[in-house]
């Protein structure tokens, strides 16, 4: 790291002053110390060394201190009149099956659909792929999408399993 030489002393000062405040505990309410020029901050200079560098004498504060927030007690539950009927919640849950299945039966017939078309990874050249590279590129989709759609259906066979 490239210092120039008088940033070099300042920061240097700087951290020879922090240093010092944390090996004597910092400063204490009613003791005095320094800010002088190029915002260093020392408690380590006599009052004539401080006004022979143009130092600010200061008095050191009591640390200001924030109480925490009050805790606020839990929430209590729902009262029973809030909670849904349970013919209701049947009802819901047999809504929510029945398009769980309606999704997996979708999503097999476009893994079928795709595992036809990919062919055991040849799948049928096609006129706009003249180009080797485009029909790689097609059985590396194809193969992608048969991953995804195996990975929906597995995830749709967890959620039913719940539901039951």
């Amino acid at each position: 790291m490239n210092v120039a030489p008088a940033s070099a002393s300042r920061l240097s000062s700087a951290l020879g002053a922090a240093l010092l405040a944390v090996a004597c505990g910092g400063a204490q309410a009613g003791d005095i110390y320094y800010r002088c020029p190029d915002n260093v901050f020392t408690n380590t200079i006599t009052p004539k060394e401080a006004d022979a560098k143009g130092c600010k004498a200061l008095e050191a504060q009591q640390p200001t201190t924030i109480p925490a927030p009050k805790l606020r007690p839990a929430a209590a539950p729902g009262s029973a009149a809030s909670r849904v009927d349970a013919q209701e919640q049947k009802a819901r849950d047999s809504d929510a099956r029945k398009i769980l299945q309606d999704e997996l039966i979708k999503a097999q017939a476009q893994l079928d659909a795709l595992q036809k078309e990919y062919n055991n990874g040849q799948p049928e050249r096609r006129g706009d792929e003249k180009n080797f590279q485009k029909y790689l590129d097609r059985t590396a989709d194809l193969k992608a999408q048969i991953a995804r759609t195996e990975s929906d259906i597995t995830a749709i066979t967890r959620e039913l399993s719940k539901t039951q």
